[in-house]
């Protein structure tokens, strides 16, 4: 690895990161929006994988590779998040409960100082492996495994997000309360699921470099922003009083799929 690319990688990274948050909080603040971050998670994420690619000296494939695949994670979400939120005349009701009674410059350190942190911790994978080369042992074939895992993740959180989307444009008699079908009769959060898989498989991609095997916190610091921190745990703290919600918690996994439940329904399909 060289560290001296590293330190410029890194720096870049910063400078493209917190042009993306000061952007979107000088747009999001003024108009009380502040759930606008959640349009540059994506943006700002890819733009650090696009800027790693350009300044690192490693790997050239991979680097490139890596900011590919980031990108197309990130325009899927855009694709998804901008409807909602230009849609949309209300703040999400997650961050007007987060930061009722805060003033603006507290809800900029909340909101997008520490949104900014995160992507740079996330990142890190991609970071050190623009700046590092790729061994000849075998460990080198971590890099295909690791942009295969990131593809289904993608996958796995676009479908999951489809079928969400058809089944609330339903507006029928027969509607369940709750969807518990697809990948949603497996997991209670298959699209933040499919989310967290990407960010692994980011991961793995990179640590066919030893060096970056070293940042495996930043997968585990997405998995958890993911399941407690802004996404799964508070979405269910909205949802359980809703009719059936508490009878879909009894059945079906808050995150990680049941192995046995998950061969079950796939031995009924068979049959």
């Amino acid at each position: 690895m060289d560290r001296q690319n590293l330190a410029r990688v890194a720096g870049a990274s910063a400078v493209v990161t917190t042009l993306v948050q000061a952007g979107t909080a000088a747009v999001a603040l003024p108009r009380g929006r502040r759930d606008y971050a959640d349009g540059a998670w994506g943006p700002g994420l890819a733009a650090i994988a696009l800027t790693s690619a350009v300044v690192g000296n490693g790997d050239r494939r991979r680097r490139w590779a890596l900011a590919a695949a980031t990108t197309a994670w990130a325009v899927r979400l855009e694709s998804l998040m901008l409807p909602r939120l230009v849609g949309s005349d209300e703040e999400d009701p997650r961050y007007s409960e987060f930061l009722e009674g805060d003033s603006t410059a507290t809800a900029g350190l909340k909101v997008f100082v520490t949104q900014g942190l995160a992507q740079l911790v996330v990142s890190a994978p991609l970071q050190v492996a623009a700046a590092s080369t790729l061994p000849r042992t075998s460990r080198r074939y971590l890099l295909p495994v690791g942009l295969a895992v990131m593809a289904i993740g993608t996958v796995v959180e676009a479908l999951a997000d489809r079928q969400k989307d058809a089944f609330k444009q339903r507006d029928d008699d027969e509607k369940p309360d709750v969807l518990d079908t697809g990948l949603w009769g497996v997991s209670r959060h298959p699209n933040y699921l499919g989310d967290s898989v990407t960010w692994d498989g980011a991961w793995l991609a990179a640590a066919a470099s030893a060096p970056a095997g070293w940042t495996w916190p930043a997968p585990v610091a997405m998995s958890y922003f993911l399941m407690y921190a802004t996404g799964a745990k508070r979405t269910e703290q909205r949802m359980e009083d809703r009719p059936g919600y508490r009878d879909y918690q009894d059945r079906v996994p808050f995150f990680f799929p049941d192995p046995r439940r998950l061969l079950a329904r796939l031995g009924r399909r068979g049959a």
